[in-house]
């Protein structure tokens, strides 16, 4: 990593990553110098380098680099109680006054104007951001705000007023608004006036948590919008924002609702970090990368948790730690739009050179006093590393898989797909996979990971819509229309199943409708690493990774209904390795009746040559499974239905 002024570890307080809160403070501060070289103007607009603008412009992108590391500066400044030993709070105090003095509608920079702040208009990318400063100024009010000169405050008042009336995106940017409105309610207003003299503060907060409530699942989950859109906003965004208001309002009863729901959706989100800290890689804006630790922050920020405080900082510590130790910073500090590096296939059209700053929520752990538990307790392993594990999620339809040996967490995908409510999109590969881990990325081009689908015309057909069928100890299953070309099959469906223990799965699909002959496939795991090798025997294939520190296999088997086998390349690699393969298996749909097809997998980074076939019996529509250590599975399929039970080890 780039040389960052870190303190020697602590092994005694911190056996499994050596850090304490002195190392996130130092981190902290890296992150701030480094942005500081690329500071416009009077600190107005931040525009880091790099050739890939978002489609905000960049104008907006330099908004964007403003308004993410001040909030990373108002954690730090807020958490040492006021302390601004770098003269933080001074140069942001001077951005503000400098961007709000003529916000624009300009998108670029070249008109001679380096300091003012794109206006909060319709759908803008100006409203995320306005969200951050509105944060940012609250946590930091009685050393920036309240030191202000009056005139600078109207302005900035101004500035952030369309923020609660504006149109926007009908999904967790409800929660920008409320969160301006949280701040201006509090402390937006002239000394002596009354707080909010319209109530347009104090509705855009209710407005803004009485639609998320609309979206609230239950078990700790809420979609994002879309019927079935589960990922990380959940935890950086759905969740963090209305707590984080709470307890800045010292709200007790809203600090109970969500602080209640948070508690609920920890249970199940902190079993999705793996040992060697990284988070899972599924959904959208991946590149805010350790932001993912903004939940667990939360949990102990509010007292709703139920983690120790020791596995709390173990979580945290070991996400912060996965990615600066892989190279999420460039040479000059700065982080990168991408994962352990710069990796431009994953990112979205509206992230920009800044965007990875959102990461900064993952410092909210610095509001915590020093001598908090979370802070000075010895840390504790996290769920992944105990023992192996299968977790069902119904809310979402996952089923988390984790194994202890080599840390890895896998999650089965029967219910995520991201999907809008009256139209299908074409498949997204960070929601519609059938599974997702914390050590491989989906595929972008060439041959999908994790996918069945048919083929036809040499296309294969996509998922389309996930209607969720249930999950329940090691298993959960699904059923969609494969779609080709933005069409449904027609009157074609595929129900289907896993079965999971250890680092053993088995997919089972029953495909009905489909004519005769029609080919269908079934992929795994994309092993990518710096160098891969593949393999296959009959209907045995296998990927091999290799990297700096790790050997990853990916193993895929045909059980039943497949005729071949092969290992497909990938030709731009995963945001895991340059290079990558991807197993896939071959078969196709009998002459007479539904189609069903059963495939073994295993994703493991511990022995790749431990792989060893379940016993699997398969008598028309139902399976039969025995895992090694004696318990089993027992399935029937039947069109847009699961039946299974488990069977109990003898002894």
């Amino acid at each position: 990593m780039p040389t960052l002024a870190l303190p020697p570890e602590d092994r005694t307080l911190s056996p499994h990553t050596g850090w304490t809160r002195a190392h996130w403070e130092a981190v902290a501060d890296g992150l701030l110098a480094a942005v500081e070289r690329h500071t416009g103007p009077e600190h107005a607009l931040i525009d880091l380098p790099g050739e890939r603008p978002s489609v905000s412009g960049r104008r907006s992108d330099g908004l964007e680099g403003y308004a993410r590391t001040f909030l990373l500066a108002a954690f730090r400044v807020a958490g040492a109680g006021g302390a601004d030993p770098q003269g933080l709070l001074p140069k942001y105090a001077a951005g503000l006054a400098a961007g709000t003095r003529t916000p624009t509608a300009e998108r670029d920079l070249a008109d001679g104007d380096l300091v003012s702040w794109p206006a909060i208009t319709d759908r803008g990318q100006a409203l995320v951001e306005a969200a951050s400063i509105a944060v940012a100024l609250r946590l930091t009010r009685r050393w920036l705000w309240d030191r202000m000169d009056e005139p600078t405050r109207a302005r900035v008042r101004a500035w952030l007023a369309p923020a609660l009336r504006v149109t926007h995106v009908d999904n967790n940017w409800w929660l920008f608004p409320a969160m301006v409105g949280g701040f201006l309610s509090g402390a937006g207003h002239p000394t002596g006036s009354a707080p909010d003299p319209d109530g347009a503060d104090r509705r855009a907060v209710d407005r803004g948590l009485e639609k998320i409530e609309q979206w609230y699942l239950g078990d700790g989950w809420y979609t994002d919008g879309r019927p079935r859109a589960f990922d990380h906003y959940n935890g950086w965004a759905l969740h963090f924002y209305p707590v984080l208001h709470a307890h800045l309002a010292d709200d007790r009863r809203l600090l109970d609702v969500y602080g209640r729901r948070l508690a609920a959706h920890l249970d199940g989100y902190s079993r999705t970090f793996g040992a060697d800290g990284a988070p899972l890689h599924q959904g959208r804006s991946l590149i805010y990368r350790f932001a993912a630790t903004a939940p667990l922050w939360a949990g102990a920020l509010s007292g709703h948790t139920p983690l120790s405080p020791g596995t709390t900082r173990r979580l945290a510590s070991g996400a912060l730690r996965y990615f600066l130790d892989r190279g999420a910073l460039d040479a000059d500090g700065l982080l990168t739009l991408g994962w352990s590096g710069p990796y431009v296939p994953m990112v979205q059209e509206y992230s920009g050179p800044a965007s990875p700053y959102w990461a900064s929520k993952a410092f909210a752990g610095l509001l915590l006093p020093a001598d908090h538990p979370v802070w000075t307790a010895v840390e504790e392993p996290g769920p992944s590393e105990t023992a192996d594990t299968t977790v069902a999620l119904p809310r979402p339809g996952w089923l988390i898989q984790s194994t202890a040996a080599d840390g890895v967490v896998r999650l089965h995908n029967h219910g995520s797909d991201d999907q809008p409510a009256h139209l299908v999109l074409p498949d997204s590969p960070v929601y519609a996979r059938l599974a997702y881990s914390t050590a491989t990325g989906p595929t972008f081009d060439g041959p999908p990971d994790n996918h069945f689908g048919l083929v036809v015309a040499g296309e294969w057909s996509e998922r389309g819509r996930i209607r969720p069928l249930g999950t329940g100890d090691g298993w959960a299953a699904s059923a969609h229309r494969p779609r080709l070309g933005g069409l449904e099959l027609d009157g074609v469906a595929v129900t289907s199943l896993v079965l999971a223990s250890g680092t053993d799965e088995l997919h089972v699909h029953l495909v009905t409708g489909a004519d005769p002959g029609t080919e269908v496939r079934q992929s795994g795991w994309a092993a990518a690493g710096k160098h891969v090798h593949s393999a296959c025997d009959g209907l045995l294939a296998t990927a091999i990774a290799t990297g700096p520190s790790a050997e990853l296999t990916s193993v895929l088997h045909g059980v039943h209904g497949f005729a071949e086998s092969d290992c497909h390349p990938v030709p731009t690699g995963t945001a895991f390795g340059a290079a990558a393969a991807v197993p896939v298996l071959t078969g196709h749909t009998p002459v007479h009746g539904p189609a069903l097809l059963v495939a073994a997998a295993r994703l493991s980074a511990s022995d790749p040559h431990s792989f060893r076939m379940p016993q699997v019996t398969v008598e028309d529509r139902s399976v039969r499974v025995l895992w090694p250590d004696g318990s089993g599975h027992e399935a029937l399929l039947g069109p847009g239905q699961a039946v299974v039970s488990t069977i109990t080890p003898k002894g």
